[in-house]
């Protein structure tokens, strides 16, 4: 019985060593940004929306960059297999509040859009 449970505990170790990946709900506010622009450019502001917008709809990942931190995540639709909500792309460059499940992989955090106000 011992050796089982060891054996249990080392692969309970392994899949973590590989990357399994948490998701936890939370509430950020910030400002929805284009990350080409954003981190390429430095681009970004209300004088940038348009651009932003435009970027974001050929497939441009959005960023939500935090506010007092600027901790950046990048945006990742509720489900798999869709896409960002409209509301999202209508609102590059104002600032939101966005609530879904965060995922940290690769020193990249991730957030899913479940509501955005």
């Amino acid at each position: 019985m011992k050796k089982l449970a060891i054996a249990g505990l080392a692969l309970m170790l392994s899949a973590g060593a590989v990357g399994t990946v948490l998701a936890a709900e939370k509430a950020v506010t910030g400002t929805l940004e284009d990350s080409f622009c954003f981190v390429a450019t430095g681009a970004h502001g209300a004088g940038h929306a348009k651009c932003a917008a435009s970027c974001a709809k050929k497939g441009i990942p959005v960023a939500l960059v935090e506010k007092g931190t600027d901790k950046m995540y990048v945006l990742l639709p509720p489900k798999n297999d869709t896409t960002l909500p409209a509301d999202v792309i209508d609102k590059m460059e104002s600032e939101v509040t966005v609530t879904g499940d965060e995922y940290d992989k690769g020193g990249v955090s991730y957030l899913t859009v479940k509501a955005l106000k």
